[in-house]
């Protein structure tokens, strides 16, 4: 096992020091060093914790100690003891875990979660670990403060983008925020605002943080290694991938506050898709090698990320661009001077900022959103939903919103939709609240948003629903593929797999109802001279699956069939005609299993399609039933209400004798414990 010490030790090319475990033992957590005793650290094996020191050689010759419980991994930074995480969640320092290395490690986290990442900061001269799990999908952020022993669990937001996989995690401290940054597998970063709570209150415990875009396509989704990343500064961070599916990896720099790539660098021989970061060098695996690539970043300005800043060279250097120097000299670090100046310009603008009086969080954030740019109200409306709330919470959200959307009105070009959304995902607004909200992405044609409202708000009026049912079925197919939409509510509806078996068995009945037959005696013989290929027409779904998932909002919504009735009377035909032959494609998948239920997440259920039919028939029967292309769908519905009935009437027929049935069950108390019984029934 090489250690790493510093980078002139790897310029050498020669190791300062190497041990190595038995044949069988795996090393199963990085080594560290003590920094207060000088001492390295490494776990192998889950559970056997070994120390020594430079003069050590053989590793079975030094401290060992047997743990309880599985660890995960060990942080250690300068200024406090190391600290010991366990996978199940539990930490501890390492002299305590020590003194007693049986003691008892309690479950922090539940069964089925695992730990994705953890990082370790100095607060205030105190440290604060977080950690990273993932359970069935979803994420959830631990943070630990040591100096109020206070634990903080917050689920992260996924957003309305499609479900995807975070490949990597970074984070740094933001003033009262730690900004966790995530790369996933679309090949996005996005940004989160988790804050430090300093006093112990239960009710930071469980919250909610959304997942904002920082960064988009800044590698390809399907990279054959994870990508990673890690930030630099407040403004830089560094990305490790392929730019695009076909080409190599790289190592690339972009500006966050300016959204830029500021330079990449290709690397031909591939990478093991790990990056590390310290002091002023980044750390990689190059093909066979460890490299070490000194950086330097300067203060971040327009001019600096479009590359128009000028810069002076010492003679005989290779003329790279300012921003990094990506040569292996030494001589490569950020200037004493300016750092100072820096350092005496912020401490400046604390003093003055001080003296001054201290304006609430929500008025300023109103104040923000009257003059400035849509990604600096986006900005400080994430650092205030992370904030601490107050008893007047929904209220400032509403206000908020109402801001919003009053400079929406008077600004056309003015549309922060990353802002409203996050406010939406808060689950505190209604129609009642806001109701311009749906009005303007009605005329901003965003579906997504509408997608979202008709999901949290339970107070629509039946106008705006079915404005949002027009535009849902009225809205190109290409549009939709280009719109990101909440996919839960849609199974494959397209699985040649059940195709096939409906095809096989279209001659068994489905809740007493076969679309090729007519299932009644007293079924008109008209209609069975007239077959039709319903099971063919239906057994693919007549819309794309986004347009499907925008219907099922539709479905889901709370309505009252006195309000809805006229409105629905106002959608075109043929739209009624296209919404009849999805909610009857519907129907005909529910019964395909016992439970006449759809698969997937929250799924429109079987009442909720029967009721809406009536709805749209009742509404606009006498004009569908002179449209041509309908005329198949309505014989279908037809025959199937008439089997419905038929079978109503079956059962009301034995129902006599099943209540005679019952009588006679009642009776078994004065029989024996065995007996052979005939009933007939007439």
């Amino acid at each position: 096992m090489p250690l790493l010490r510093s980078p002139p030790g790897v310029s050498d090319q020669k190791p300062l020091g190497s041990w190595s475990v038995k044949q069988g033992q795996i090393i199963t957590c990085p080594a560290v060093c003590n920094f207060q005793t000088g001492e390295y650290i490494v776990v192998h094996d889950n559970k056997v914790l070994r120390l020594w020191t430079n003069e050590d050689v053989n590793l079975d010759k030094v401290f060992k100690a047997t743990l309880s419980a599985e660890v995960y991994r060990i942080h250690s930074i300068q200024g406090t003891e190391p600290l010991v995480l366990f996978r199940k969640g539990a930490v501890r320092g390492l002299e305590a875990l020590l003194a007693e290395p049986q003691q008892k490690i309690e479950t922090v986290i539940s069964d089925e979660e695992v730990i994705k990442w953890t990082k370790f900061f100095m607060v205030f001269r105190h440290p604060v670990l977080i950690f990273i799990t993932e359970k069935h999908g979803t994420y959830f952020a631990y943070v630990q403060m040591f100096n109020s022993h206070v634990l903080s669990k917050y689920t992260l937001l996924l957003g309305q983008e499609e479900k995807s996989v975070i490949q990597s995690f970074t984070a740094s401290l933001d003033r009262k925020f730690i900004s966790l940054m995530s790369l996933s597998s679309d090949g996005c970063i996005y940004e989160t605002l988790i804050p430090i709570h300093s006093s112990d209150t239960e009710k930071h415990q469980n919250q909610t943080v959304v997942r904002s875009l920082l960064l988009k396509t800044v590698v390809s989704g399907n990279a054959r290694n994870s990508p990673a990343l890690t930030v630099l500064d407040q403004d830089h961070i560094a990305v490790l991938g392929p730019p695009l599916p076909a080409s190599k990896e790289c190592l690339s720099i972009w500006n966050t506050k300016f959204q830029t790539l500021q330079i990449s660098k290709e690397l031909p021989q591939g990478t093991s898709g790990q990056l590390w970061y310290y002091g002023e060098h980044l750390f990689m695996l190059h093909g066979k090698f460890l490299t070490v690539i000194p950086y330097k970043c300067e203060v971040s300005s327009l001019a600096g990320a479009l590359g128009k800043l000028k810069h002076s060279q010492d003679p005989g250097t290779h003329a790279m661009p300012h921003f990094v120097n990506w040569e292996t000299s030494q001589g490569c670090g950020l200037e004493s001077q300016s750092s100072e100046l820096s350092k005496r310009i912020l401490r400046r603008r604390k003093i003055e900022a001080s003296v001054q009086p201290e304006i609430p969080a929500s008025k300023q954030l109103l104040s923000t959103i009257k003059n400035d740019s849509e990604k600096h109200i986006e900005i400080e409306l994430r650092k205030f939903l992370a904030s601490k709330q107050t008893p007047d919470f929904h209220t400032v959200i509403g206000d908020v919103v109402v801001g919003l959307l009053g400079r929406c009105q008077t600004e056309p070009s003015f549309y922060p939709r990353n802002s409203l959304m996050q406010l939406i995902q808060m689950q505190v607004l209604s129609h009642s609240l806001c109701p311009r909200l749906m009005e303007v992405a009605l005329e901003k044609s965003d579906v997504q948003m509408l997608q979202l409202c008709l999901q949290q708000f339970p107070d629509i009026p039946e106008a705006v629903t079915c404005a949002c049912l027009k535009m849902f079925l009225n809205i190109g197919d290409d549009s939709l593929q280009e719109t990101d939409v909440n996919m839960e509510s849609v199974s494959d509806y397209t699985d040649a797999i059940q195709d096939e078996k409906m095809e096989e068995q279209n001659e068994i009945l489905q809740n007493g109802f076969n679309p090729e037959e007519d299932n009644c005696d007293t079924c008109d013989k008209e209609l069975n001279g007239k077959p039709q290929n319903t099971v063919e027409e239906t057994s693919s779904c007549p819309v794309i699956p986004k347009r499907a998932a925008l219907l099922n909002a539709i479905l889901h919504s709370a309505y009252s069939e006195t309000f809805l009735l006229p409105h629905l009377k106002d959608i075109p035909a043929q739209h009624i005609t296209l919404f009849l032959q999805y909610l009857y494609f519907l129907y005909l998948k529910c019964s395909e299993n016992a439970t006449m239920t759809l698969p997937g997440i929250h799924p429109p259920t079987l009442n909720q399609i029967m009721d809406w039919i009536c709805l749209l028939l009742d509404a606009n029967f006498t004009v569908v039933v002179m449209i041509p292309e309908a005329k198949r769908l309505l014989l279908s519905l037809y025959k199937f209400v008439k089997s419905q009935i038929c079978i109503c009437s079956e059962l009301n027929k034995i129902e006599v004798s099943f209540r005679e049935l019952q009588k006679l069950n009642q009776e078994k108390n004065n029989r024996e414990l065995y007996s052979i019984e005939v009933l007939e029934i007439l």
